[in-house]
């Protein structure tokens, strides 16, 4: 062979050679692994890292209810075990306790310490913020022989909205403090490789898997599904967007913000929460603002907001999670939005009816209870329970509502 054939034929070889090494799942190159049964898929490559962002500042409004979510963080905080773990939930009237595995609920819970530690301007709540990132942080796996990125393992599998949620938990507590720096941790670094995880597990038509075990062969469960996981994932998206500014996170988010608008409209705060995202950092189509106005009119049609004592503060806190969202993504695009004002405000009465020390189910409270639940939000009159992920959803929700009001003054 001439030396010219011999550099074409081991030119060749390279090429090969970077193919199967780049477009193979990694998994797959082990004989006894089902490559059809995982979620990977290419993508493409992965950004080159870059210096973080610095967070834009937003303004929060000056108004009484903002004593109420820092009367929320002072529940949380209060309630928090000395190794870092947040009390998942508890019976203010009986003291029973209940702990839950999974790191889903008490993860959005350690995201709303962040949200306080910034409404409030006191530091305390992003140091109990960072001792909960702690503790949970215990659970990040990452194998590169068996997935891409890392995740977040809980109850014998990782959950994408557990990966989305921790994302979002270092994205709230970059806003609070504009550090990525947690003793041996440097934060994006792992909001990056949890994003990792989040496109792997996107499937071809622009859906995602939402659990993935990491173990054994690293398969991902095709029958687990979690209605607020794809738009969680699509928040994390845009909010490593932010934090970063590649626009590798921006086109993934784009994808799957495409798909998601063909599917069924549902009271989806999560999805509220990334149409407000696209609404500043980029922009809307008209499609876009279509579909946001349809979740809007579900969330104001689709419960009665009267105190009756079976109602739920928990799924009416969302509520307000998502029209508040949606207020400020109508009001950034140019389209109407004050019609939202009253139907925000009618659903922060329902719940703060249940925030102790107010209660509507007319409960004689000792002293002790009113001094050591303080600020905590019961679910209803037949559910004197008080959980961790029903206090997130009112920190964030009325934050989000008070930056909205800031916005329009």
């Amino acid at each position: 062979m001439s030396p010219t054939l011999k550099k074409y034929a081991l030119f060749g070889l390279i090429v090969l050679a970077f193919i199967a090494g780049t477009f193979l799942p990694t998994r797959g190159r082990d004989a006894d692994v089902d490559v059809t049964s995982t979620p990977f898929v290419w993508v493409s490559p992965s950004p080159t890292r870059v210096p973080a962002n610095t967070p834009v500042g937003v303004s929060i409004s000056d108004d009484p209810l903002k004593d109420r979510v820092i009367a929320a963080g002072r529940y949380l905080m209060r309630q928090q075990i000395s190794n870092g773990e947040l009390s998942y939930q508890v019976n203010f009237i009986t003291g029973e306790r209940a702990y839950s595995p999974l790191s889903l609920r008490l993860m959005g819970g350690t995201g709303a310490l962040y949200t306080i530690c910034r409404v409030g301007s006191d530091l305390q709540y992003c140091a109990s913020g960072d001792l909960a990132l702690k503790y949970y942080l215990k659970d990040l796996v990452s194998d590169p022989e068996k997935f891409k990125g890392a995740c977040l393992y809980s109850e014998g599998s990782c959950q994408l909205g557990s990966a989305a949620l921790t994302v979002d938990t270092i994205y709230k507590r970059w806003q609070a403090t504009g550090s990525f720096n947690l003793d041996e941790w440097n934060l994006l670094d792992v909001a990056m490789e949890l994003g990792y995880f989040i496109v792997s597990m996107r499937k071809p038509e622009g859906d995602f898997y939402h659990a993935f075990d990491p173990h054994v062969n690293g398969l991902a469960d095709a029958d687990y599904f979690a209605a607020s996981f794809p738009a969680q994932s699509l928040m994390a998206l845009l909010e490593l967007y932010e934090m970063t500014g590649q626009k590798f996170w921006l086109k993934q988010a784009r994808e799957v913000n495409a798909y998601m608008v063909t599917q069924r409209v549902t009271e989806d705060q999560w999805h509220a929460y990334a149409f407000n995202k696209l609404a500043r950092l980029d922009s809307l189509s008209k499609s876009d603002i279509a579909y946001a106005k349809k979740i809007a009119q579900v969330i104001v049609d689709g419960e009665v907001r009267s105190l009756n004592p079976q109602n739920a503060s928990l799924s009416s806190a969302t509520k307000i999670e998502g029209l508040a969202a949606l207020a400020q993504t109508f009001y950034l695009s140019g389209a109407e939005h004050e019609w939202l004002d009253p139907e925000i405000r009618a659903f922060i009465l329902f719940v703060q009816a249940r925030q102790i020390p107010n209660n509507n189910c007319s409960w004689e409270l000792a002293e002790n209870a009113l001094r050591d639940f303080d600020g905590g939000v019961f679910n209803s009159c037949e559910e004197p329970t008080i959980r961790v992920d029903g206090l997130q959803n009112w920190i964030n929700g009325v934050t989000t509502y008070l930056e909205y009001q800031a916005m329009i003054k």
